[in-house]
C-alpha cells in the first residue's frame, strides 16, 4: 500500500472493531446465516461457511458463539431473509468506495448508504462504476510477532498451496491468491497452526488516491465513519491512501 504497512491499517480497523465488538459479531452472525442457508450447516461441505468461520476466528469470535450461530441458522433456515447488496460510489478527490451490506429491507439500506455518501460530499454511482478499479483477491495477513516460521518457509508453503503472491512488510506477511484458491491456501496455513490476523476474500485497489485537502480528508472520514456505524453495512472497500 504505497510504501507503508497494510497491517498498520488492519490493526487500526481491528481496534475500531474492538470498540464495537457486539456489532462485529452481529455482522458475522448474519454472514453465517446466509452461508448456512445457501450451503448447509456442515463447514466440511460448505466452503462459504468455512470462509465465514475463518473470518469469525480472525475477529476473536468465541467458538461457542460460532457454533450457536450455525445451529440457530440451521434451525431458522427458512426464516433467514437477509439479502446481499453492493453499492458503488465516489468519495472526495476522486476516491472510489464499494459498500457490501446484508439487509432485510433494501429500500432502507439504500437510503441510509446514500445519506452517508451525501453527508461526506460523495455520491452513489451505478453498479460497476468503480469496482473495475479493484481486484477481487483472497488476502491473508499474518502478524510477524505471532509467527515462528521463517519467511522463506512460509512463502514456499503458501505458494505450494496455490497463493499468487507473498509480500513481507515491516510488521507482517501478506499472502494473496485467486478467490478460487483462497480456501486451499488458508487451510494449508491453518493445518500448520499459523495464526492469521485477517483471512478473507476482499477487494484490493489497483492504485491508491492520496488526499491533501483537509476538507476532502474530513469528508471521506465522515463517509467511512457513518458507513461503519450502519448496522446493515458489512464491509467497506476504498482506495484512499490513509
Amino acid at each position: 500500500m504505497s510504501g507503508h504497512s497494510k497491517f498498520a491499517n488492519i490493526k487500526h480497523k481491528k481496534e475500531k472493531n474492538d470498540a464495537a465488538k457486539g456489532k462485529t459479531f452481529t455482522m458475522i452472525g448474519r454472514e453465517i446465516a446466509i452461508a448456512v442457508k445457501e450451503g448447509g450447516p456442515d463447514p466440511a461441505n460448505n466452503s462459504k461457511l468455512r470462509d465465514v468461520i475463518a473470518k469469525a476466528k480472525a475477529n476473536n469470535m468465541p467458538n461457542d458463539t460460532i457454533d450457536r450461530g450455525i445451529k440457530k441458522a440451521a434451525g431458522d433456515s427458512g426464516n433467514v431473509n437477509y439479502e446481499v447488496v453492493t453499492y458503488e460510489g465516489y468519495g472526495p478527490g476522486g476516491t472510489a468506495i464499494i459498500v457490501d451490506a446484508l439487509t432485510d429491507n433494501k429500500n432502507r439500506t439504500a437510503a441510509n448508504v446514500r445519506n452517508c455518501f451525501s453527508k461526506g460530499q460523495g455520491s452513489i454511482g451505478t453498479q460497476g462504476c468503480v469496482s473495475y478499479m479493484f481486484d477481487k483477491k483472497g488476502q491473508i495477513i499474518i502478524d510477524k510477532e505471532e509467527c515462528d516460521m521463517e519467511s522463506d518457509d512460509l512463502m514456499m508453503m503458501a505458494l505450494d498451496a496455490g497463493a499468487e503472491d507473498f509480500a513481507e512488510e515491516e510488521d507482517s506477511f501478506e499472502i494473496t491468491s485467486d478467490p478460487a484458491d483462497f480456501a486451499a491456501v488458508r487451510d494449508a496455513l491453518a493445518d500448520q497452526g499459523i495464526a492469521m490476523t485477517q483471512a478473507e476474500v476482499t477487494m484490493i485497489p489497483q492504485t491508491y488516491v492520496t488526499l491533501s485537502d483537509e476538507a476532502d480528508i474530513t469528508n471521506i472520514q465522515k463517509i467511512l465513519d457513518l458507513l461503519d456505524e450502519d448496522d446493515d453495512v458489512q464491509t467497506v472497500y476504498h482506495n484512499w491512501d490513509e
